[in-house]
């Protein structure tokens, strides 16, 4: 049985980690509650760029074939730029397990094919160097602080790269966030472009009752905003990791601050009990003394 020295130095270790995990939670959930204003803020002006995308193809407008171009029969090994992301840091949960799972599992789906895989966030990197796809830059600070113009940067290279025939596909992995409670690890492709998009003449979008007269021309504002559109998945993407990064940290700590609660409770107890079997004990050493004079 542990002495009363051992279990209330115990008590003070477990009400430190206390103190941390607490904090912790407060700061998460403070970087939450920001990260999911910017991307409940960003996802109806998406939803809008997607309709008048939507509007574009169904008038007519037809997508380049830059953006749709698959490999043709025979053709040397796909060359694919994985973007998988991730934290720079832990106590998060399943957060980082979960997005490097789907990100290996995803490069074993492409069999052969010569992957590259961007690496954004430390963890991910980390995770990626080991299994054998060292990122080809360091991407920890589009992680830690996500901003519009180095992902733009970013998305605009490895679609540069993609309609000079550098690249056959580009693909995305990262945590959708749901909600503060559930975070989904999901795979996107960025190009080629969807079929949502590309086959909208096949009657899957309706024409707008609304006769728009389009300046200068609905091919010219397509391919247009077919890069803008694009930049912008990129940068939701990174957007939903970074919300579900500090949703699954919030709930980590606020798991770990109830069972350090439990534990001190369970402690505290066995302290009392421990320290009445001593007294009770020492009053009856003294009873027992007492009686023998």
């Amino acid at each position: 049985m542990p002495s009363l020295k051992e279990i209330k130095g115990r008590i003070g270790s477990v009400q430190s980690t206390l103190k941390i995990t607490s904090a912790m939670k407060l700061v998460a959930s403070a970087k939450l509650r920001k990260a999911q204003q910017t991307i409940e803020g960003m996802r109806p002006y998406e939803r809008k760029l997607q309709g008048m995308l939507d509007h574009l193809v169904a008038s007519g407008a037809k997508v380049s074939g830059e953006y749709t171009r698959t490999p043709a029969e025979g053709a040397p090994k796909q060359r694919i730029a994985l973007v998988a992301f991730a934290s720079n840091s832990s106590l998060c949960g399943a957060f980082n397990a979960n997005a490097v799972r789907l990100t290996l599992e995803t490069i074993r789906s492409y069999g052969e094919a010569d992957v590259t895989v961007y690496s954004i966030g430390r963890k991910m990197a980390d995770s990626m160097r080991k299994a054998g796809h060292p990122s080809p830059a360091d991407y920890q600070k589009l992680a830690d602080k996500p901003s519009y113009a180095p992902a733009a940067e970013l998305a605009e290279k490895l679609m540069a790269d993609f309609l000079a025939g550098r690249l056959d596909r580009i693909d995305l992995v990262y945590n959708h966030f749901v909600s503060s409670g559930k975070q989904v690890p999901v795979r996107e492709t960025l190009l080629p472009m969807s079929s949502a998009i590309s086959s909208g003449a096949e009657g899957e979008v309706e024409k707008s009752e609304i006769d728009y007269i389009l300046e200068p021309s609905a091919s010219a504002l397509l391919a247009d905003l077919l890069p803008k559109s694009l930049r912008l998945q990129f940068y939701t993407a990174l957007l939903d990791s970074n919300a579900s990064e500090h949703a699954a940290r919030t709930v980590a700590m606020q798991t770990a601050t109830d069972n350090g609660e439990d534990l001190l409770q369970e402690l505290t107890l066995q302290y009392n009990k421990s320290r009445q079997q001593k007294i009770t004990s020492e009053i009856l050493d003294l009873a027992g003394g007492s009686q023998q004079q």
